[in-house]
């Protein structure tokens, strides 16, 4: 019976770097595919030693991911115990031992939170059933032909820190320059610069909106004063504002000193020869050019007027 699972994959893995699964050769293994106990072989001579566990055997690589078919040697004692674990679900997971063969540091291959630089050829060289998932802790490596000692969080022995300050040297460098600042300026003269740029901006708009403020103040005062003067009438105001906003104060100024406030009737009628409005008293007071036009046009004055000069009311 054989157990199919996943040796690998491309994840960023515990240690903080990644191997790459197009990159893995597993041309020898193929050759000899052993299967060990947490990356343990018999040559040492001490008591934690175990023969290998069997073989894995139909080793693939589908897209992403290291395949195989775990095949566990049941003449083996410790081996039973270990398939026995492995099928009640207490082991469930496999570990590759690979050993790197080239690395880097491209950022095309670098994840979010990637400490170290990314394996990207390496061969295989072992499969283990290990109590720690096969991209966690229990990933092994060698380095001709020895293990090589891997401190979560810590340095290792064959890839090098990234520094991901000098990978963003050149992004740096191009916004420095573009707020005015020399190429050498640093991260705190960036944000620095920044926070200058910012509050002027706050100003700006508070600056805009004050302005904006006062000229619909003036508008609105502008067109107050054209209905005051009856150049227009009330109804229209929200038309005359909006005519302001869209064409500015000075334009609103213009249409409204070109416009003539509205006569009523009798306004017109009693014009004198400079073209003022004269207040009649009686009706022998309007001149006979005049009174024909008020008789037709403001019967209400001329019935007024009429009782002030003959004592009596009359209905038109």
């Amino acid at each position: 019976m054989g157990y199919d699972v996943v040796i690998s994959n491309s994840n960023l893995n515990s240690f903080g770097f990644r191997v790459l699964t197009s990159g893995i050769d597993i041309t020898q293994y193929l050759r000899n595919p052993i299967m060990l106990w947490m990356h343990n072989r018999a040559f040492r001579g001490e008591k934690d030693e175990v023969l290998p566990l069997g073989t894995v055997d139909n080793v693939r690589i589908e897209g992403d991911q290291l395949l195989g078919t775990l095949k566990f040697d049941e003449a083996d004692e410790f081996s039973r115990t270990i398939k026995a674990k492995w099928d009640s679900g207490t082991l469930k997971m496999v570990s590759p031992g690979l050993e790197p063969i080239s690395r880097t540091d491209d950022p095309a291959f670098l994840l979010p939170g990637q400490r170290y630089e990314t394996v990207s050829k390496s061969k295989l060289i072992e499969i283990s059933v290990a109590d720690m998932g096969s991209n966690d802790d229990a990933l092994c490596c060698y380095k001709d032909g020895k293990i090589i000692t891997l401190a979560s969080g810590g340095d290792n022995e064959f890839l090098k820190p990234i520094n991901i300050i000098n990978q963003n040297d050149e992004s740096m460098k191009s916004i420095a320059l573009f707020l005015g600042l020399p190429e050498t300026a640093t991260e705190a003269d960036i944000l620095a610069k920044v926070t200058v740029i910012k509050l002027a901006s706050d100003r700006v708009t508070t600056m805009e909106a004050e302005a904006a403020t006062q000229r619909e103040l003036a508008i609105t005062t502008e067109v107050d004063a054209a209905i005051t003067l009856k150049k227009v009438t009330a109804d229209k105001k929200d038309h005359f504002i909006n005519l302001g906003k869209t064409s500015g104060l000075e334009a609103l100024k213009t249409t409204l000193e070109l416009m003539v406030p509205a006569k009523k009737p009798n306004d017109v009628i009693n014009l004198n020869s400079k073209g003022e409005v004269t207040e009649f008293k009686k009706l022998s007071e309007v001149p006979e050019a005049q009174l024909l036009l008020m008789r037709e046009n403001d019967k209400e004055t001329y019935c007024k007027l009429f009782k002030a000069e003959y004592g009596t009311e009359i209905t038109l």
